[in-house]
C-alpha cells in the first residue's frame, strides 16, 4: 500500500509507517495545486497544512484514506471524498498542550506589548515609560471561547497563573463549568463583558464563520486583550481591526483569514500584522507535538490495516437512515452472505451498513444489517430456507 506524506512530519512518522510494511513517499514541499499531479497511485495521504481540494480528490484513483496530522479538517475538501467513499481521519488532542502554552504566550505577550518592545530596543529606543503600563493577568477574568481540550487546557493554566476564568461553549453546562472551577457564561455577549481577556479555542465550521462578530467586539471592555489561537475565519477581521483601533484591544493572533496553506509565502495580511501581536500559525509547532501526531498517524494507518476502518474518523455518517436491523445467524460457509445479499437485491433493498462477527472455531457466524426498508415475506422465507442459515430475525429500528 502506497503513502504519500505531502508534508513536512517527523522522520519518526517514515520509518514507522516502513516498519509496517508501507511503500511511503514524502513531498513536503507540495502546494494545494501541485498535490493533483503529484498523487499518483497512493492508496493514502498524510497532509499537515496543505489543503487537499476537490481536484486532488478525483486525481487520485487509488485514494481511500486521507490523514490530516493535527486536529481540524477544514484544509480537506469533505464532500469531495464523501462522494468518493474515502476516510477522512485526524489526529485530535496531539497538540493540545502545544496550542494552549502558546494562547498562554500571547495572552501575556500582548498584555506586556513584548513584540513591540522587542521591536523598539532592537532599533535602538530605550521606551520604559511607553511600556510599563501593562494591567497584568493575576486576578483579571479570562473568558475562553471553546471548551474542548485545548479551551480545557488554557484554563488550566489561567487558573494556576491565579486568573478568574469564565466560558462559553454550545457542550458547556454551569455543572460542567464548576466541575473545571470555572465560571458559565451562557452566551457570547455576556462572556465578551466580563472579560478582561478572551481567548478563542472553537473549530472552524459554516456555522463558526466570524462567530467573533462586530457585535462581540462591541461588547469587549476598551484595552481588553484578545487571541485567537483557533482558525482565522472565526473571526470577523474587519470588525476586529476597528475595534483594535476604537477600543484599543490588545491582540495576539496565531490564526488569519485567508493565511497562506505552505511553510513559507508572501503574507498579505501585513497591515494586520503591524497592529497585532502575532505568529504564523504555528500553535502546534512544537517537537513535543510533531512526535505525538507522528505516532498518531501511524496507529490511524495501522488501524485501517488490520481493520478496514481508520481510527479518528470524521466522516462517517452519525445516524443510519436504515428504518430495518435483520439479524442472521449462520454457518461460516463461502457463498452465504452473497446469497442474502442477492435476495436482498432482487427485493429492491439497500444494505446501508453491515458486520459479520465469527464465532471461536469458525464454525458459525452472526451478521446484522440495517436495511433501507423491510424486505418481502416471500424474500424472508426465502432466505431462511438455505440450510447454512441458523436464525433470521427482523425488527424495526427505532
Amino acid at each position: 500500500m502506497k503513502v504519500l506524506i505531502a508534508d513536512k512530519l517527523s522522520d519518526k512518522t517514515v520509518s514507522a509507517l516502513k516498519a509496517i510494511g508501507m511503500d511511503v513517499a514524502v513531498n513536503p514541499d507540495l502546494s494545494a495545486d501541485d498535490l493533483p499531479g503529484a498523487v499518483g497511485d497512493a492508496d493514502i495521504l498524510v497532509v499537515r497544512s496543505t489543503k487537499v481540494t476537490s481536484r486532488t480528490v478525483e486525481s487520485a484513483k487509488n485514494l481511500s484514506l486521507i490523514i490530516r496530522a493535527g486536529a481540524g479538517v477544514n484544509t480537506i475538501d469533505l464532500a469531495s471524498a464523501n462522494m468518493r467513499g474515502i476516510y477522512v481521519s485526524n489526529c485530535p488532542g496531539k497538540n493540545t498542550e502545544a496550542v494552549a502554552e502558546l494562547a498562554i504566550g500571547l495572552l501575556i505577550a500582548a498584555d506586556r506589548q513584548i513584540v513591540n518592545a522587542t521591536t523598539e530596543l532592537r532599533n535602538g529606543m530605550w521606551k520604559k515609560k511607553a511600556y510599563g503600563k501593562s494591567r497584568g493577568l493575576k486576578g483579571r477574568t479570562l473568558g475562553i471561547i471553546g471548551f474542548g481540550a485545548i479551551g480545557k487546557a488554557v484554563a488550566s493554566r489561567a487558573l494556576a497563573m491565579e486568573m478568574k476564568v469564565i466560558g462559553w461553549s454550545k457542550s458547556l453546562s454551569p455543572e460542567i463549568a464548576e466541575a473545571y472551577g470555572i465560571g458559565f457564561t451562557a452566551d457570547l455577549l455576556s462572556l465578551a463583558t466580563q472579560s478582561d481577556l478572551v481567548s478563542v479555542h472553537v473549530a472552524y465550521k459554516p456555522e463558526t464563520n466570524h462567530l467573533i462578530d462586530r457585535s462581540f467586539f462591541d461588547a469587549m471592555k476598551s484595552g481588553a486583550v484578545f487571541v485567537n489561537t483557533s482558525r482565522g475565519e472565526v473571526v470577523d477581521t474587519p470588525a476586529l481591526v476597528e475595534a483594535i483601533r476604537s477600543k484599543s484591544l490588545r491582540v495576539g493572533l496565531d490564526v488569519f483569514e485567508g493565511e497562506p496553506a505552505g511553510g513559507e509565502a508572501v503574507f498579505a495580511g501585513r497591515e494586520l500584522a503591524n497592529l497585532v501581536t502575532a505568529t504564523p500559525h504555528i500553535g502546534a509547532s512544537t517537537d513535543q507535538a510533531s512526535e505525538a501526531i507522528a505516532d498518531e498517524v501511524v496507529n490511524i494507518v495501522r488501524s485501517y490495516l488490520s481493520t478496514g476502518v481508520p481510527l479518528n474518523t470524521v466522516n462517517i455518517r452519525a445516524r443510519s437512515s436504515a428504518t430495518q436491523s435483520m439479524v442472521v445467524r449462520h454457518f461460516n460457509r463461502v457463498g452465504v452472505l452473497a446469497g442474502i445479499l442477492g435476495k436482498l437485491k432482487s427485493n429492491g433493498i439497500n444494505v446501508e451498513e453491515m458486520s459479520n462477527i465469527i464465532f471461536e472455531a469458525s464454525k458459525a457466524a452472526c451478521c446484522t444489517l440495517l436495511l433501507d426498508s423491510a424486505p418481502s415475506a416471500d424474500v424472508l422465507r426465502e432466505i431462511s430456507k438455505d440450510e447454512n442459515i441458523i436464525e433470521l430475525a427482523l425488527k424495526p429500528i427505532a
